[in-house]
């Protein structure tokens, strides 16, 4: 078969025709392998579409590759588990130390769901033994799954410790690319350029559009904290708790070090991710190069004049209480849930203050119906008026722009046989198809849940 030697299959189960739910299982060499197990999230923390059979009997899964800690990229772990996984688990060694965290606060909301029994799913000894199968490895370490198939972990540049995926099966190399980040980023090296790959599983986020410049964003952030400054108005920011929130306060510390900006009280609203902030600290080295020389001069990089993190609940709520100018930087970055609720439900009806976006809002969330210029919306069960100037900054979002991932498909143009474009909504995912089209000369589509792939390797 003109010097092929196996085959390969992809079965897009999560991730395909929604930005949310990665969840691609690459079966080949007799081996079945599960790239990301993530929540969907929407108009909710989590969809009920989550609670339904997984499309594969996860007893039979070898091995789980996580690309990253986002909940929409691992928070469907302990489901898998009750399901009847003991596979091992793979991820790199911040990833790991990122992933009890994350999946333990998404336990304590999902527990809250009484339709379907998740109180026995998502357990601390769910996540304990998530753990005990889970091993670390370094970026670019070989591992062997079997004497034909092996797999390396290559840098995405999206969060700390990100990863694509490659797989090298009988010398032909599939990439799975989860979200690649938007370089240069303020704290992470840029996302490796990948020259050789056979076939490609690309995200598209925002397929069809682009982001501000990083200087855009940075003037832009400056003026619209001193334009809320100067009406003495409050201004929220809801926030991803995992990178978002440390890039912000990277961010703001440099504006307000440098008198970019006045001094006023801004309040890091978010036990999540005060606590990730934590674990940032412990991997430096994975760091950019400004970022550790940063640290080098200033060992309080994400404590600044003015920053105050409320871990309590009882803290939180005596925000509203500090007389304006203030910030307040909370979770959840779409509005779903978490403490911007309660902030937003308060702030939101006064014109004077300012809700700021700086992350992707998926479709029927909270922040995408604010960000659309709704009136009135549903907000932890209440309907708020939104009386609040609505800005949004698209050169902070972690995910790589329209062009940026062309630039990425062009580099391994020549070794292309299929693009499969992923993890975006139908329209940014088709836009890129037809963009990949247009440009190269590459067969490329947008899959659709529960679709299989049959590569020839």
């Amino acid at each position: 078969m003109n010097g092929m030697k196996g085959v390969a299959k992809i079965t897009f189960c999560g991730g395909a025709g929604s930005v949310t739910g990665s969840n691609f299982l690459f079966e080949a060499d007799g081996k079945k392998i599960l790239v990301d197990c993530g929540l969907v999230q929407g108009i909710k923390l989590a969809d009920d579409i989550n609670w339904e059979p997984f499309p594969y009997d996860a007893k039979e899964i070898d091995v789980l590759f996580i690309s990253h800690a986002h909940i929409d990229h691992l928070g469907r772990i302990p489901k898998l588990l009750s399901e009847g996984f003991r596979g091992k688990i793979y991820s790199t060694v911040p990833t790991r130390a990122l992933a009890g965290p994350m999946l333990s606060d998404a336990a304590s909301i999902l527990r809250g769901n009484p339709r379907f029994a998740l109180e026995k799913i998502y357990t601390e000894e769910s996540i304990r033994e998530a753990l005990s199968l889970w091993l670390s490895f370094d970026y670019r370490q070989e591992i062997k799954i079997t004497e034909n198939l092996s797999a390396i972990l290559l840098n995405s540049g999206h969060i700390l410790g990100s990863a694509m995926v490659e797989f090298i099966y009988h010398g032909k190399k599939i990439l799975f690319t989860s979200d690649l980040g938007n370089s240069p980023s303020l704290l992470l090296p840029d996302a490796e350029k990948v020259t050789d790959a056979d076939y490609l599983v690309i995200e598209s986020v925002y397929g069809d559009r682009n982001h501000e410049s990083k200087e855009a964003r940075r003037a832009e952030l400056e003026k619209v904290i001193k334009e809320n400054y100067q009406r003495k108005g409050t201004l929220l920011i809801p926030t991803f708790s995992l990178e978002r929130s440390q890039e912000l306060l990277f961010e703001l510390n440099s504006l307000v070090e440098g008198k970019r900006i006045p001094v006023m009280p801004i309040f890091f609203d978010s036990p999540l991710a005060i606590r990730l902030t934590e674990i940032f600290k412990q991997f430096k080295n994975y760091f950019n190069e400004r970022a550790q020389a940063a640290m080098i001069h200033d060992k309080y990089l994400f404590d600044f004049p003015g920053l105050h993190s409320t871990l309590k609940s009882s803290e939180s709520r005596m925000i509203n209480a500090v007389p304006n100018p203030k910030t307040i930087i909370a979770g959840s970055g779409m509005s779903s849930g978490g403490r911007i609720v309660f902030h937003e439900r308060h702030f939101l009806p006064d014109s004077n203050n300012t809700i700021l976006l700086t992350g992707y809002q998926s479709a029927g969330t909270p922040g995408r119906l604010i960000q659309e210029g709704v009136k009135t919306v549903r907000i932890g069960g209440e309907y708020t008026v939104v009386r609040a100037h609505v800005v949004t900054i698209s050169g902070y979002s972690g995910h790589k722009d329209s062009d940026s991932l062309l630039d990425f498909v062009k580099a391994t143009e020549n070794s292309l046989k299929k693009v499969f474009v992923v993890m975006g909504e139908a329209k940014s995912a088709m836009f890129l198809v037809q963009k990949i089209k247009d440009n190269f000369k590459v067969d490329a589509y947008a899959p659709e849940r529960g679709e299989s792939a049959v590569l020839l390797c």
